[in-house]
């Protein structure tokens, strides 16, 4: 959950903080319920109860907050370290915005599996070895 890798790392407020942060956007955004029907291959039930524009926050919340915690830990001071945390997050957000239309094989994965399935995408991009200007 996001916020308690930053209590571990002594930082109680900025921890405290980004659990209720990530509460808030879960319950506006309905998460639950979506994770809940999409176990339960109710796909097109989930959609419905997507709330896209509060799902819309969730990766850029929970991928900032695995990066701060990673820089924390003292990792990640070369030069661009954040990239691939940065793909990730844009990545699942392509797939959440097509979630509702986009189809694999002509199956409908909805509004939880397929920005996970983007997740992979992102990382690859993010870590592909380019030189930065």
């Amino acid at each position: 959950m996001p916020g308690f890798a930053q209590i571990l790392n002594g930082k109680i407020i900025k921890g405290f903080m980004f659990i209720v942060l990530e509460i808030f956007i879960n319950v506006k955004s309905n998460f639950n319920e979506v994770i809940y029907l999409s176990f339960h291959g109710k796909i097109k039930e989930a959609i419905v109860q997507t709330n896209y524009q509060w799902l819309m926050f969730y990766p850029c919340l929970y991928m900032f907050v695995m990066w701060d915690a990673f820089k924390d830990t003292g990792d990640g001071k070369e030069p661009y370290a954040f990239i691939p945390f940065a793909f990730s997050v844009f990545f699942i957000t392509i797939g959440l915005i097509y979630s509702s239309t986009f189809k694999i094989g002509g199956v409908l994965l909805g509004s939880m599996w397929l920005p996970i399935l983007f997740l992979p995408i992102g990382i690859v991009f993010g870590n592909l070895k380019v030189n930065y200007y």
